[in-house]
Protein backbone atom coordinates (compact mmCIF):
# COMPACT_ATOMS: atom_id res chain seq x y z
CA UNK A 1 0.00 0.00 0.00
CA UNK A 2 1.37 3.69 -1.08
CA UNK A 3 0.44 6.85 1.34
CA UNK A 4 1.33 9.87 -0.39
CA UNK A 5 0.29 13.10 1.67
CA UNK A 6 0.30 16.35 0.14
CA UNK A 7 -1.28 19.52 2.17
CA UNK A 8 -4.81 18.38 3.67
CA UNK A 9 -5.16 15.64 0.95
CA UNK A 10 -3.93 11.51 1.81
CA UNK A 11 -3.70 8.99 -0.80
CA UNK A 12 -3.97 5.12 -0.58
CA UNK A 13 -3.16 3.26 -3.10
CA UNK A 14 -3.97 -0.80 -2.76
CA UNK A 15 -2.12 -3.24 -5.10
CA UNK A 16 -4.47 -6.24 -6.45
CA UNK A 17 -3.49 -8.61 -2.87
CA UNK A 18 -4.17 -5.67 -0.39
CA UNK A 19 -7.54 -4.44 -1.71
CA UNK A 20 -8.63 -8.67 -1.87
CA UNK A 21 -7.47 -8.75 1.75
CA UNK A 22 -8.87 -5.57 2.61
CA UNK A 23 -11.84 -6.74 0.81
CA UNK A 24 -12.11 -10.19 2.93
CA UNK A 25 -10.94 -9.11 6.51
CA UNK A 26 -11.62 -5.19 6.55
CA UNK A 27 -8.11 -3.76 7.96
CA UNK A 28 -4.56 -3.85 5.81
CA UNK A 29 -1.52 -1.97 7.20
CA UNK A 30 1.93 -1.08 6.06
CA UNK A 31 5.09 0.50 8.81
CA UNK A 32 7.63 2.76 7.76
CA UNK A 33 11.05 3.25 10.06
CA UNK A 34 11.63 7.03 10.70
CA UNK A 35 14.73 6.91 12.48
CA UNK A 36 13.90 5.24 15.80
CA UNK A 37 10.19 6.12 15.19
CA UNK A 38 7.30 4.42 12.98
CA UNK A 39 4.78 5.58 11.16
CA UNK A 40 2.00 3.36 10.44
CA UNK A 41 -0.74 3.57 8.06
CA UNK A 42 -3.74 1.48 7.25
CA UNK A 43 -7.06 1.45 5.96
CA UNK A 44 -9.70 -0.47 8.34
CA UNK A 45 -13.61 -0.79 7.11
CA UNK A 46 -16.37 0.54 9.63
CA UNK A 47 -19.87 1.04 9.48
CA UNK A 48 -20.17 4.45 8.57
CA UNK A 49 -22.29 6.96 6.55
CA UNK A 50 -19.64 8.62 4.95
CA UNK A 51 -17.60 7.13 1.86
CA UNK A 52 -14.09 7.56 3.59
CA UNK A 53 -12.90 9.59 7.05
CA UNK A 54 -9.51 9.96 8.39
CA UNK A 55 -7.95 10.00 11.98
CA UNK A 56 -3.60 10.19 13.56
CA UNK A 57 -3.02 9.14 16.81
CA UNK A 58 0.43 8.10 18.22
CA UNK A 59 2.16 7.67 14.89
CA UNK A 60 -1.05 5.72 13.60
CA UNK A 61 -2.79 7.15 10.41
CA UNK A 62 -6.30 5.69 9.92
CA UNK A 63 -7.90 5.53 6.77
CA UNK A 64 -11.82 4.22 7.31
CA UNK A 65 -13.66 3.04 4.62
CA UNK A 66 -17.86 2.21 4.50
CA UNK A 67 -17.98 -1.39 4.88
CA UNK A 68 -20.65 -1.29 2.20
CA UNK A 69 -17.84 -0.17 -0.29
CA UNK A 70 -15.44 -2.39 1.31
CA UNK A 71 -16.67 -5.85 1.02
CA UNK A 72 -17.65 -5.76 -2.66
CA UNK A 73 -14.49 -3.62 -3.50
CA UNK A 74 -11.96 -6.16 -4.67
CA UNK A 75 -15.24 -8.06 -7.35
CA UNK A 76 -16.06 -4.23 -8.42
CA UNK A 77 -14.97 -2.61 -11.40
CA UNK A 78 -14.75 0.89 -9.20
CA UNK A 79 -11.22 1.73 -9.07
CA UNK A 80 -11.84 3.78 -5.96
CA UNK A 81 -13.21 6.30 -3.32
CA UNK A 82 -12.95 10.11 -2.91
CA UNK A 83 -14.23 12.34 0.03
CA UNK A 84 -13.99 15.54 1.26
CA UNK A 85 -14.06 15.08 5.00
CA UNK A 86 -14.71 18.10 7.44
CA UNK A 87 -12.12 18.06 10.16
CA UNK A 88 -12.63 19.28 13.86
CA UNK A 89 -10.80 22.10 13.57
CA UNK A 90 -12.82 23.60 10.78
CA UNK A 91 -10.48 22.52 7.75
CA UNK A 92 -11.36 20.33 4.67
CA UNK A 93 -8.90 16.84 4.34
CA UNK A 94 -9.09 15.10 0.84
CA UNK A 95 -9.19 11.17 1.08
CA UNK A 96 -8.73 9.30 -1.85
CA UNK A 97 -8.38 5.54 -1.95
CA UNK A 98 -7.51 3.64 -4.81
CA UNK A 99 -6.31 -0.12 -6.73
CA UNK A 100 -2.88 0.89 -8.11
CA UNK A 101 -1.88 0.58 -11.28
CA UNK A 102 0.73 -0.39 -13.02
CA UNK A 103 2.98 2.82 -14.54
CA UNK A 104 3.43 3.28 -18.18
CA UNK A 105 6.81 4.83 -17.64
CA UNK A 106 9.39 2.69 -16.62
CA UNK A 107 9.61 2.50 -12.28
CA UNK A 108 12.05 0.97 -9.94
CA UNK A 109 8.90 -0.32 -8.09
CA UNK A 110 7.80 -3.84 -8.23
CA UNK A 111 5.03 -3.42 -9.94
CA UNK A 112 4.12 -7.40 -10.46
CA UNK A 113 0.49 -7.05 -8.03
CA UNK A 114 -0.57 -4.07 -9.15
CA UNK A 115 -3.60 -3.61 -11.61
CA UNK A 116 -3.22 -3.64 -15.25
CA UNK A 117 -3.54 -0.24 -16.86
CA UNK A 118 -6.53 0.50 -18.93
CA UNK A 119 -4.35 2.80 -20.87
CA UNK A 120 -1.94 0.66 -21.60
CA UNK A 121 -3.70 0.18 -25.11
CA UNK A 122 -3.97 3.46 -26.61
Amino acid sequence: MKLRIKGNSIRLRLTQTEVKTFSAEGYVAETCAVGPMQLTYALKSEDMEAPLSACFDSNLLVVSMSSKLAGPWFESPEVGYRHLAHTNVGEELFLLVEKDFVCLDETFEDQSDNYPNPNSNC
